[in-house]
């Protein structure tokens, strides 16, 4: 590509300036006649000289006889009493001017310099940021040019989401192989969506293809084509297919595509214009290359459902493809991977961690596997242990161990009553999950201690019992200091929160209530970055079903409450031993307090 030469006005500028300065002297010198000092006494005591200028270095005039055809004449003062002793001796002589010129031309030039570097690294840095980089830069794209292997990351790389790298491994295919799509007549999608939860690697996937690919790779960001001035990002996306254009076969990849392709004319104040320009133009330009040509559009997002929907129709992002938090299988096959890059034991189990990091995406594995190596670190080991693990589930599940807050004697025996009636209820109800760790110790979330369970097997159903017995085990808690103490505290607020959210949703969602039937009362936009709140504002029944909504979840709470206290009444033993063993010891697991022991269900749950 040829380098594009930047004239900048400053440079006429100054140009103009020197050469105005040395036509100006060179003016001056060639009409004025410049005499001696002693000559010129000589001819003003002839009378030969008029229109006298004095200055204080020199004295200019007119000259009656021209002197070699100049009429004007100037000379340089010398001392008069000098001059005097001078005059009489009959030699000739002339005074000389100190060299001004210099210092004149940079009086003129620096100001002008000084105002020229401070714009320069002033206003031209603060406009670069904006995408004002000089007048030739303002619609140039800004996108990272990968070629082959530069990125580092090839399929190899990423693991557990089998099904997505199958996609994707055709667009791989398709620019180096066109000839065998081309065969029967098909073409790739000219747009391929990547969507997900964060964390689950779109961007690293991306990568991947680019290793793969082994053509030019643009990677570009959506907020980059975004600017201050109307235009700058509509230009910015053609110059940016331009150059695909001229480097086809290759892949153009948009990450947070979300910044770039918003719906249209969503808000109270309507839209915003340069943003509705540029997705006009992106999708001019998706109409407008023809995927023959080898050129694929690859973008990414967590927000689908904000993306304008004339981008993804048929004949421009055409393909989506999702990547979901992984399966167990796909858990273990991540782990595989990040364990290669730390000291591990020989004895651990990838397996027994893939169990107990139900949910967490491949970029909290990594994460994990960092924090456990951190843990042998710290206690000094020479390999990372499967207890390691475990230290590191509980620190990015429950928080930082808050040692220097010291509970009360009294305070301590409430919430260790409290946590055991929550382990306890999760172990004798066969459709829970397993304990995994019960703790009186603070954590950095606020919690005063923390029941950990975590399930071995992924749900993708959940029954009405299972439901209910979730509530149960979040008002065991309660249950367990009201038997104890015939009293309550505050330390069930969070429970109470989450026991209502499940019994409003079983109700109002799932339509498991048979007061009110199975219609669903309040919708709920489940979207990648979490579950949007209820729009309890255009509720679309009456008030006396919202009455009877309460009712239902008040009766459902009662319920669950009184199953908790009747199954710890029946577990009162070992309710006060395992709250003075968690006392004593401050975490128990299953293994060391065996009432903690998951029951085997007899049948499956209903």
């Amino acid at each position: 590509m040829k380098k594009n030469h930047q004239w900048n006005l400053s440079y006429f500028l100054v140009a103009f300036v020197v050469f105005s300065l040395v036509q100006f002297f060179w003016a001056q010198h060639s009409v004025v006649q410049s005499i001696p000092y002693s000559q010129f006494l000589q001819l003003l005591n002839e009378q030969k000289v008029s229109d006298l200028t004095v200055e204080k270095d020199q004295i200019s005039g007119k000259l009656q006889t021209p002197i070699d055809g100049h009429s004007l004449f100037t000379t340089v003062r010398v001392d008069p009493a000098l001059a005097a002793n001078l005059a009489q001796s009959g030699t000739s002589f002339s005074g000389v001017n100190d060299n001004t010129f210099l210092s004149g031309l940079l009086g003129w030039l620096l100001p002008f310099m000084l105002i020229m570097v401070v714009w320069h690294f002033l206003f031209r840095g603060m406009a670069e940021k904006q995408g004002l980089g000089g007048l030739m830069n303002i619609g140039k794209s800004r996108a990272k040019v990968f070629v082959q292997r530069d990125t580092g990351i090839t399929f190899a790389d990423v693991a557990g989401i089998d099904e997505a790298k199958a996609e994707l491994v055709e667009i791989v295919s398709f620019l180096k192989d066109k000839a065998k799509y081309a065969r029967l007549g098909a073409h790739i999608p000219k747009g391929t969506l990547l969507v997900g939860p964060p964390g689950t690697g779109k961007t690293l996937v991306a990568k991947a293809i680019a290793g793969e690919a082994g053509v030019p790779f643009f990677s570009i960001s959506g907020s980059e084509f975004v600017e201050m001035f109307v235009g700058v990002g509509a230009a910015r996306v053609h110059d940016l297919f331009e150059q695909a254009r001229q480097a086809a076969p290759c892949i153009i990849f948009i990450d947070e595509l979300d910044a770039l392709g918003k719906m249209r004319g969503v808000g109270v104040l309507g839209g915003n214009d340069e943003k509705e320009q540029t997705l006009n133009q992106l999708l001019a330009e998706l109409d407008g290359f023809d995927p023959r040509e080898g050129v694929v559009l690859l973008a990414a997002t967590n927000r689908p459902e904000i993306l304008d929907p004339a981008l993804l129709r048929a004949g421009r992002i055409d393909r989506q493809v999702l990547i979901d938090r992984p399966d167990r299988k796909g858990r273990q096959a991540i782990l595989k991977v990040h364990l290669q890059k730390i000291t591990v034991s020989p004895t651990l189990d990838s397996e027994r961690i893939a169990d107990i990091t139900t949910g967490f995406t491949g970029a909290d594995l990594a994460n994990l596997v960092n924090e456990a190596a951190i843990v042998a670190t710290r206690r000094g080991a020479d390999t990372v242990d499967l207890d390691d693990f475990t230290a590191a589930v509980e620190r990015l599940v429950a928080g930082v161990e808050r040692k220097s807050s010291i509970l009360r004697p009294e305070e301590r025996e409430v919430v260790a009553y409290h946590e055991m009636g929550h382990a306890l209820a999760a172990s004798h109800l066969p459709a829970m999950d397993p304990v995994h760790k019960v703790s009186i110790v603070p954590r950095a979330i606020g919690a005063l201690g923390y029941t950990l369970q975590r399930p071995t097997e992924d749900h993708f159903l959940i029954s009405h019992q299972m439901l209910k017995d979730r509530i149960v085990v979040l008002m065991a808690g309660r249950a367990a200091e009201f038997l104890m103490y015939g009293q309550t505290s505050t330390g069930a607020a969070d429970d109470l929160a989450r026991a209502t959210d499940i019994a409003r949703q079983l109700i109002t969602r799932f339509g498991m209530s048979a007061e009110l039937g199975q219609a669903v009362l309040e919708r709920q936009n489940t979207t990648y970055l979490g579950e949007q709140m209820q729009n309890s504002g255009n509720k679309d029944y009456s008030e006396q079903t919202a009455r009877e909504i309460d009712l239902c979840i008040r009766a459902l709470l009662d319920e669950a409450y009184g199953r908790a206290k009747t199954l710890l009444d029946s577990l009162r033993a070992d309710l006060e031993a395992g709250a003075r063993l968690l006392i004593e010891k401050e975490s128990l697991t299953p293994e060391e307090f065996a009432p903690l022991l998951p029951l085997k269900p007899q049948h499956p749950p209903a």
